[in-house]
């Protein structure tokens, strides 16, 4: 059986430090709050409160991601390496930053090893809008050991130790398991990462609100110092300076590739018509893939179903779809562009 491409309804999430800038990528806000998240694509345990995905409209609506994969595993993950429970590999979300988000990190393997309600979390941010001097904070100054570290949570001052950088649209931040890190204030980005919501907050900006603890024991026992936080990927990859590889219909820029998912952004060449439509055909290669619409509007089409894409959507296409044909085209004056993501294959690392 060949499924279609699948959408999902999103799962918004109140947070402290959110806003209302997920309106203009497509999701319907309540009239009050501030919702930092959606989650776009979510099979997360039982134990996650508004944890799993239920697809938005075709002939599975209503049907839970979780659910899918019990009846349809097979033609949704083909050889992608599923995730720790088995589950669907990646967690796909937009995140809203109107504010800075609390410095945290996860679990290092040692401490989900010996604590197994916590859980390997690797992530990625995908900038898609910044005010300008936006900036992050990854990493901790190289000189900071253990004593330093549990110093600067007791104390606040943080900010002392801590690594920042500049960001503009189309730059990639790559965010491995212990490695301290925050979105600031006035950034919009897409997230990747591996499906586990297990978070350790080393410092809140001294907001001192109870609602929003730190977890120091947790942080000490699972940060990266000095020369361990060097990490697999660059912890920045500038979008302007991304490997690329250029035909005269599509332009591909590798923005991050680790052992649990590699990301694309594809757009139009820089000579194209400003107005020209974007329009390939994507090989699910014997893997699902995700393709995320960072611009634009247009269709998705494969195994006989067309889905509407604009800008914020995310489609899942399952192993099953051999084939795919997207259209794009400008839109509210936004140039065509999508994310495309791919989990691990079981061949990636039996082929290695």
């Amino acid at each position: 059986m060949t499924l279609p491409p699948l959408a999902f309804e999103p799962l918004l999430k109140h947070r402290a430090w959110g806003g209302r800038l997920l309106s203009s990528y497509g999701k319907e806000l309540p009239d009050e709050g501030s919702i930092g998240e959606s989650w776009e694509i979510a099979d997360l345990p039982d134990s996650i409160p508004d944890g799993c995905s239920r697809v938005a409209e075709g002939p599975f609506k209503g049907r839970s991601l979780r659910d899918l994969l019990q009846t349809h595993r097979s033609e949704l993950l083909g050889r992608a390496v599923p995730g720790p429970d088995g589950g669907f590999p990646l967690l796909i979300k937009l995140l809203d930053a109107r504010e800075n988000l609390s410095v945290q990190l996860h679990p290092s393997a040692e401490y989900a090893r010996a604590h197994p309600e916590a859980a390997l979390k690797t992530e990625a941010w995908i900038v898609l809008a910044a005010q300008p001097g936006a900036r992050v904070y990854v990493g901790l100054n190289d000189t900071v050991d253990a004593a330093r570290f549990r110093e600067a949570i007791e104390t606040g001052a943080f900010l002392d130790i801590l690594q920042t950088a500049d960001v503009s649209p189309g730059d990639a931040i790559f965010l491995e398991s212990g490695l301290c890190h925050a979105l600031g204030e006035g950034i919009l980005v897409a997230e990747v990462q591996t499906p586990s919501d297990t978070t350790f907050r080393t410092w809140d900006w001294n907001r001192n609100d109870p609602a929003r603890p730190l977890h120091i024991e947790p942080a000490c026992a699972s940060v990266r110092l000095g020369a361990n936080q060097r990490t697999a990927w660059p912890r920045i990859t500038r979008g302007s300076e991304a490997s690329t590889l250029t035909t005269d219909a599509l332009r591909t820029r590798r923005l991050i590739r680790c052992d649990f998912f590699e990301i694309d952004q594809l757009d139009l060449p820089e000579s194209s018509d400003p107005n020209a439509t974007m329009s390939f055909e994507q090989p699910s290669g014997g893997i699902p893939l995700v393709v995320m619409c960072t611009g634009g509007s247009g269709t998705i089409e494969s195994g006989g179903e067309t889905l509407e894409l604009f800008t914020g959507r995310s489609v899942l296409i399952p192993a099953s779809c051999d084939l795919s044909k997207i259209r794009l085209h400008v839109r509210d004056n936004e140039k065509p562009s999508l994310l495309r993501v791919r989990p691990t294959d079981v061949l990636d690392n039996s082929l290695a």
